[in-house]
């Protein structure tokens, strides 16, 4: 059955995106049919044009903050300042929500977005832009690395700000951190608060739903972890506190991906497009910030959320299937199992996702400079412990 409600034909979509064999990215096998989530895309004034292409990305609502952002977000990890074209690409392609860090190579991710809001001010308006302080900061060390991001991305004010990395909401459960927050909110330096997890997601999660003032929340989140009893629990918590939740790290590289997934490109999918596609059926997520450090996958990432074909019952269950089968080489960032057995004698959750940037992600320099800190704090515990 034909939808009635898609906003351009796919023939208009390759013709404004003006690239050739984009159409291979998309699912040729049935017609576009209504989003799976609860999304607003706006109608495009004249198809087959650049504007059409960016009223395609589908958005969705930003828990109960009244914002409204695109399913895809576009993650800052790269070397912006020298590839300046990414970002306008993604604003021809909708791709508005912007993510980045204080921390991301070390500090030239945030010099290059304010590289091009120099020099296009007017943009800045429609993107909806969020930081991150690392490193479980005191307030103290918040304020200077708000006030530091704000100068290096020439702009005022962010639109969610992020403690970034949390591992227990006891680290965010703090007056002097709720403090901050609000008077950050009314300085007009931040709109919107919250925080990071890569690990311990489920209890970060439930405890965050309790606090009453967390708006926002990225979490590590893919099809491998997203079906589980806890997470389930958790996701639900936070949905009804009213929370935000972004999807980072939705690839979830597993051994064989290429040939255990290989259904999907028979079909016009590349895996990484049916993995994106898994978490945007569930429309408790917001949107999914994605690396995307060249055209070619940003174009792709991009076809795969504006074609609004649903995953086939035995897509998700060959999804499911392949999970269960490579679990043995995923961590799920659950951090006690690892580092409970060995005394948290090493970092095992962070060694493996600087291995993941490294081995799967390309960013070899990035990775070492990651792991670096944590082999010098290694080398110093274990000196600790041999001389008592």
């Amino acid at each position: 059955m034909k939808s009635h409600k898609k906003s351009m034909t796919r023939r208009d979509f390759f013709r404004a995106a003006g690239v050739a064999g984009l159409g291979t990215v998309l699912l040729p096998r049935m017609a576009w049919g209504q989003d799976p989530a609860p999304a607003t895309g706006a109608t495009p004034a004249a198809a087959g044009t650049a504007a059409a292409v960016a009223a395609a990305m589908l958005r969705r609502k930003f828990g109960k903050t009244g914002v409204e952002v695109p399913i895809l977000s576009m993650g800052g990890m790269y070397d912006i300042p020298n590839n300046q074209h990414m970002l306008r690409q993604a604003i021809d392609l909708g791709i508005t929500y912007w993510d980045t860090a204080a921390g991301y190579s070390n500090g030239q991710s945030e010099v290059g977005i304010g590289m091009f809001f120099e020099k296009n001010p007017d943009e800045r308006k429609n993107i909806f832009l969020v930081s991150k302080a690392s490193g479980g900061p005191t307030p103290d060390a918040m304020t200077r690395l708000l006030n530091q991001s704000l100068e290096r991305m020439k702009t005022d004010h962010v639109d969610l700000y992020f403690m970034h990395g949390m591992s227990g909401i006891a680290q965010v459960d703090k007056p002097e951190i709720k403090a901050w927050a609000e008077n950050a909110k009314k300085e007009g330096k931040i709109k919107l608060f919250g925080f990071s997890t890569h690990s311990n997601m489920e209890q970060c999660l439930m405890g965050a739903s309790k606090l009453g003032w967390i708006d926002g929340m990225m979490i590590t989140y893919s099809y491998r972890n997203m079906n589980t009893p806890e997470m389930k629990a958790a996701i639900d918590a936070c949905v009804a506190a009213g929370i935000g939740l972004t999807a980072m790290k939705t690839q979830g590289k597993g051994p064989a991906d290429d040939t255990s997934l290989g259904t999907f490109t028979q079909k016009g999918f590349t895996p990484g497009q049916a993995k994106l596609k898994a978490v945007w059926e569930n429309p408790q997520i917001s949107a999914i910030c994605s690396q995307m450090p060249n055209v070619k996958l940003l174009k792709e990432n991009a076809a795969a959320a504006m074609d609004k074909t649903q995953l086939a019952v035995a897509d998700r269950a060959a999804l499911a299937r392949h999970a269960e089968d490579s679990c043995a080489g995923f961590c799920a960032g659950c951090r006690h199992l690892c580092e409970g057995a060995i005394a948290a004698a090493a970092p095992v959750q962070d060694v493996m996702r600087y291995l993941m940037y490294h081995r799967h992600y390309g960013m070899r320099g990035e990775a070492r400079a990651m792991f670096a800190p944590r082999t010098r704090r290694l080398e110093r515990r274990t000196d600790r412990r041999r001389h008592g």
